[in-house]
């Protein structure tokens, strides 16, 4: 089993310095930093597998962290778990919407914690290992290359495939549009977003069995989701 690299955010040094040898004691390879400008030059030297962000930090904020760090197609689909001291619903919505995939109020349980990175894992680990992804009936294999449905093999050009491994690395969630863009095309694409809705259907035709439920929801004023069916 490969070891899951985790990049730690926070300049509490005897809370970081906790967080570290708990995650290392449960076989992770942490790095961590206090500063915000070296956690990003950390993140392009060595892609993590996982994020946990503090809000206030040293150097660039933890917050802006995090947005650039879904900006950058390299780290686009890095998962965050930011940790705060702030309480309020605003801040919370805040931090979501910069694309944090979870959040974490202090005082907080390192057990917790620990608990929530695990959960996170669980979804995205067949990514990280070249293990094959199931969503309901869709399976993928990232190595060979081949997706099947009920047994069935797909034949799906490289923009669907990219496109339907994106939305099978995190199934339910709903993705704006610019997301899809983002995570799929690559950030500074000239890519139209109205191009996305165009993959869109031609994944869903590519993936289409007669008499079998659409996997993929459109969520009005939202974005898409894929469903495991």
């Amino acid at each position: 089993m490969l070891a899951v690299k985790l990049l730690l955010v926070e300049d509490d040094p005897a809370l970081s310095e906790l967080l570290e040898y708990r995650f290392q004691n449960e076989g992770y390879e942490v790095r961590s930093t206090k500063d915000g400008d070296d956690a990003l030059i950390l993140a392009r030297e060595e892609i993590p597998d996982l994020v946990i962000l503090d809000w206030m930090i040293e150097g660039t904020s933890g917050i802006e962290v995090c947005r650039q760090l879904r900006r950058s197609k390299e780290t686009a689909h890095v998962p965050i778990i930011m940790l705060t001291a702030r309480e309020t619903e605003d801040d919370r919505v805040r931090g979501l919407e910069m694309g944090a995939d979870d959040y974490l109020t202090k005082p907080f349980s390192p057990r917790e914690l620990l608990a929530r990175v695990a959960a996170v894992m669980r979804r995205i680990r067949p990514a990280l290992a070249g293990e094959t992804i199931e969503v309901g009936d869709i399976m993928l294999d990232p190595v060979a290359h081949k997706i099947e449905r009920r047994g069935q093999a797909l034949q799906l050009g490289p923009t669907e495939y990219r496109l339907l491994k994106f939305f099978m690395e995190s199934p339910g969630r709903v993705f704006s549009r610019g997301q899809l863009l983002d995570g799929v095309w690559g950030t500074g694409s000239d890519i139209e977003l109205r191009t996305v809705d165009v993959h869109i259907r031609r994944l869903r035709k590519a993936i289409e069995i007669e008499g079998v439920k659409d996997p993929i929801r459109t969520v009005r004023s939202a974005g898409y989701a894929l469903e495991a069916i």
